[in-house]
């Protein structure tokens, strides 16, 4: 055969590391390499007349036909196996994983073609290791979230225990108790959940843990003024770990596709009322909330899901109070036409510097001048996926330390 006669290309063929076979467009095998044949099991020369398909288990062989007649009529070098497995069978019978690559070559006006066979056992074994690893760490990170969430519970029942003996010695802190009655679930919780934790639980914890062992000592004393000044402390900083904890639970919901969307027909006026008498006294002391609507608006009735709505609402006038001074004023200013209501927030803040206002809706991000107000960077973000929820846009304008104006717009019928 003049194919076998070259010298160099019989060196190379024998001595090559990678089994080689080569056909005829038949399918039948003119040559094969010492390697190929102890990857299938047979002994020297022993491949030659043999169809290559008599290499692939019976399920696969009729499906192959057609594949090797196509490349037969349509020759070009290309690997095989690309986005699927391929198997190949042994002489006695036992099948492996494998990769193909094809090459051809012209001799006497024939397509021959060549294949060059990888055993990828080892790789396969390798892949599978890697997925159970992976399932291993999966399995992990479920039971630490467990372990979070037993973690959490358990600082639950030890505050409200705290909070009933309060209420004993002073039933002005009633309100404390409800907070703290609030679950703190966080199954839904994803990646930054830990790095959120350690820093922002840390602090109000340390004020929770030293608080409720000098009301101890005072309470001893009869000291109830030093009492309620920890019980304020503490009061603060549930607030501080609920407010937390309700964000990242509505980010998980969210990103879950678990919250719909119930529309209803409302009264825009009554309904910012119920706003005002809700979120009012968040407000820091002597800050005021104006409402303003353009003469469309004033008991306008519009068509939408009001329980996301005032969750936009109030997280923007809560995030207008906190990054304001007291005896500052925030303002709700509503418009409307027959396809839209929208709800401008005002504020006289600090503003937020231009080099940040392109990511103040993205997950986590917290401008540079927030200093040390609390937050978990997730309020807007949050905000932003309740508008698109509600089919609506969001936008904002800024002067640094001079506030801000959020716009809300929604479609309404």
């Amino acid at each position: 055969m003049p194919f076998a006669s070259n010298e160099t290309f019989q060196q190379i063929f024998q001595s090559s590391v990678e089994a080689i076979i080569m056909v005829d467009h038949h399918g039948v095998i003119l040559l094969a390499n010492p390697v190929s044949e102890q990857m299938f099991g047979y002994e020297k020369n022993s491949l030659i007349g043999l169809s290559v398909e008599d290499l692939l288990p019976e399920q696969m062989r009729s499906r192959h036909v057609d594949y090797r007649k196509g490349f037969t009529a349509h020759p070009e070098p290309r690997p095989m196996g690309m986005g699927r497995d391929l198997t190949a069978k042994r002489k006695d019978g036992s099948q492996f994983p494998v990769a193909v690559s094809l090459s051809y070559t012209m001799v006497n006006d024939e397509v021959l073609v060549m294949a060059f066979i990888s055993d990828i056992t080892e790789r396969k074994k390798a892949e599978e290791a890697l997925k159970h690893s992976e399932e291993q760490l999966l399995v992990y990170a479920s039971e630490l979230e467990r372990k979070v969430q037993s973690r959490t519970e358990d600082l639950n029942s030890t505050i409200t225990a705290l909070e009933k003996e309060i209420h004993v010695r002073k039933k002005a802190e009633e309100e404390a108790r409800k907070a703290l009655d609030r679950e703190r679930e966080l199954n839904e919780l994803k990646s930054k959940f830990v790095s959120i934790a350690s820093h922002e639980f840390r602090t109000p914890l340390s004020t929770v843990k030293s608080s409720a062992s000098l009301i101890a000592q005072y309470a001893e004393r009869n000291d109830l003024d030093k009492v309620g000044k920890h019980v304020l402390r503490i009061k603060s900083s549930v607030d501080h770990l609920t407010s937390i904890l309700n964000d990242l639970l509505s980010l998980g919901k969210l990103e879950e596709g678990k919250v719909e969307v119930h529309k209803e027909l409302v009264n825009l006026t009554d309904f910012l009322k119920e706003v005002k008498e809700e979120i009012t006294p968040m407000f820091k002391p002597g800050q005021t909330l104006t409402i303003t609507c353009d003469s469309h608006s004033s008991g306008h009735f519009i068509q939408t899901d009001t329980r996301i709505l005032r969750n936009i609402l109030f997280n923007l006038l809560s995030n207008a109070s906190k990054y304001s001074d007291e005896n500052k004023t925030v303002s709700i200013e509503c418009f409307t036409d027959k396809s839209t209501a929208g709800f401008a927030i005002r504020d006289e803040g600090i503003g937020i510097p231009i080099e940040d206002q392109k990511h103040m809706f993205d997950r986590f991000f917290r401008a540079s001048n927030a200093g040390n107000i609390q937050g978990t960077g997730l309020g807007l973000n949050i905000v932003k996926r309740y508008v698109e929820l509600l089919d609506g846009t969001i936008s904002f304008n800024s002067d640094f330390g001079k506030g801000s104006i959020f716009t809300v717009i929604i479609p309404i019928q």
